[in-house]
């Protein structure tokens, strides 16, 4: 995968686990039980994309400037978008876009969940 730098960035972020779901073929990263981004695989466990939550219309901006950028792959299409893993989006445009999914899906959780996860103070 061109983004092999991805999986020890999202991990060393606050309060990530990481699984691999067999049903859908995919590695999921979640924080406090929630899922921010996915790495979908193909049946021969090649990278097809990576999946993460996005405000909707930085979204349909980000697919407007790069073809690389698609509608969430099995996800909502509005909140949801996938980047080509064989694709040429440039590093920190994917880095800035899992920060956002990662602080989207972070201001989401309960106070429980947040605690659960290491990121709030009692």
């Amino acid at each position: 995968m061109r983004y092999d730098w991805m999986d020890a960035y999202l991990l060393e972020k606050p309060g990530v686990t990481k699984d691999f779901k067999t049903e859908w073929n995919w590695t999921r990263y979640m924080i406090g039980g929630k899922l921010f981004c996915a790495l979908c695989h193909d049946d021969a466990g090649g990278d097809v994309c990576i999946t993460m939550k996005l405000e909707p219309l930085r979204g349909e901006f980000l697919r407007g400037q790069f073809p690389d950028v698609i509608p969430g792959y099995y996800m909502n299409k509005t909140h949801w978008n996938s980047v080509r893993t064989a694709g040429s989006l440039p590093e920190d445009i994917l880095r800035d876009m899992l920060d956002e999914s990662y602080r989207l899906v972070a201001a989401g959780l309960t106070r429980r969940e947040r605690l659960a996860s290491g990121l709030a103070q009692k």
